[in-house]
């Protein structure tokens, strides 16, 4: 059956740190009660006005707040800034930290000046990433490993952490490109796919990891989703609302370094540009929307995002409230494909929100 999570979101600095913390245990206990199983949350550093807390403590102090059954999942950390043996024994000790309910995704990065900031050539991201990516796995389950590649080099090293999950968490791979999938497809257990891909691209890059997992020797199955999804009593409402919580922070997003959009454009048009890959509408419609991904797509889990900058702590609850009430008791049921649909199956979405087919 699929599995439905929620992603945590950034909050304006003018919210004092100490209150962000109650505001989010505040969140991820209605989303549990709710009917999500993951918690996931992403990463930036120095990021001005808008604070994202880092994924590794924030999670251990989740794990310590949600239910056994509650996957902690980051997504996704920027791996080529890390060295490797630092991001080996992080994760591995936050595994240990949630008892085994850890998801470790990981992404190139794509904020120019984040890798300026800490002295890491932005130019040398992909192979950093890769290089890291080979490495990870051999630091949580050898007992000594030698290592000398582009970037690092590792003479008989020990590792001393070892995580709770063998061989190791699950490893996703995000990225917009079809490197990103192909990467995943190399060196990952799964493919995250961002929420700004419409699902013709999804169902593309799937089969660039189904093919890169097939060269392991690994079978191809459910990959965790990313969407954003709006509830509302109407179309119209959806998308207006949508635009009110969401508009400057996509414009945000294109001003820093992400090329999926054209800033002015979002400006201008900002129903017509993000209409291939979002999912608003009434019940009903979300409700059709988000089935005709799962039945075309090998969806599991499905990660929605409720909460934006803009909104506050009560509007997040009564959306996540709403989700719960009127989307994920039709989801939750639904069987998780293992293979991807043809495309003219994959479902599109008008800017009311309605269903369409790709011809």
């Amino acid at each position: 059956m699929v599995q439905v999570g929620m992603l945590l979101s950034d909050v304006p600095r003018s919210v004092p740190p100490a209150q962000q913390l109650q505001d989010v245990l505040r969140i991820v206990g209605e989303a549990e009660q709710n009917g999500f199983s993951h918690i996931a949350i992403g990463q930036h550093f120095l990021y001005g006005d808008l604070r994202w807390m880092q994924p590794v403590p924030w999670l251990a102090r989740l794990a310590a707040h949600t239910s056994p059954g509650t996957r902690l999942v980051t997504q996704v950390m920027i791996g080529p800034l890390y060295h490797p043996v630092l991001l080996a024994e992080e994760i591995a000790t936050l595994d240990v930290v949630t008892e085994g309910r850890l998801v470790f995704g990981v992404g190139l990065g794509y904020r120019a000046e984040e890798f300026d900031h800490l002295g890491v050539p932005y130019a040398e991201r992909a192979s950093r990433l890769d290089e890291m990516l080979e490495l990870l796995p051999r630091l949580w389950t050898e007992h000594e490993v030698t290592h000398h590649g582009r970037h690092f080099h590792l003479d008989a090293v020990r590792p001393h952490i070892q995580p709770v999950q063998q061989p190791h968490p699950p490893v996703w791979v995000g990225g917009f490109a079809k490197a990103g999938a192909r990467r995943a497809g190399r060196y990952a257990t799964a493919y995250a796919v961002p929420p700004e891909l419409p699902p013709p691209a999804v169902a593309e890059r799937y089969e660039l990891v189904r093919a890169g997992l097939a060269e392991r020797g690994i079978p191809f199955g459910p990959q965790p989703l990313r969407r954003n999804v709006l509830v509302a009593d109407s179309a119209e409402a959806a998308v207006a609302e949508y635009a009110r919580v969401a508009k400057g922070r996509y414009v945000t997003y294109a001003q820093r370094g992400l090329d999926v959009f054209d800033a002015d454009q979002l400006e201008r048009e900002f129903a017509e540009a993000v209409k291939g890959h979002v999912v608003l509408g009434t019940p009903d419609q979300v409700v059709a929307q988000l089935t005709g991904l799962v039945t075309t797509l090998p969806v599991d889990p499905l990660l929605v995002r409720p909460q934006w900058p803009t909104m506050s702590t009560d509007e997040t609850v009564a959306a996540i409230r709403r989700l719960g009430r009127d989307v994920l008791p039709s989801i939750l049921p639904l069987p998780s494909r293992t293979d991807i649909a043809p495309p003219a199956a994959t479902p599109t979405a008008t800017p009311t929100g309605t269903p369409t087919a790709t011809p």
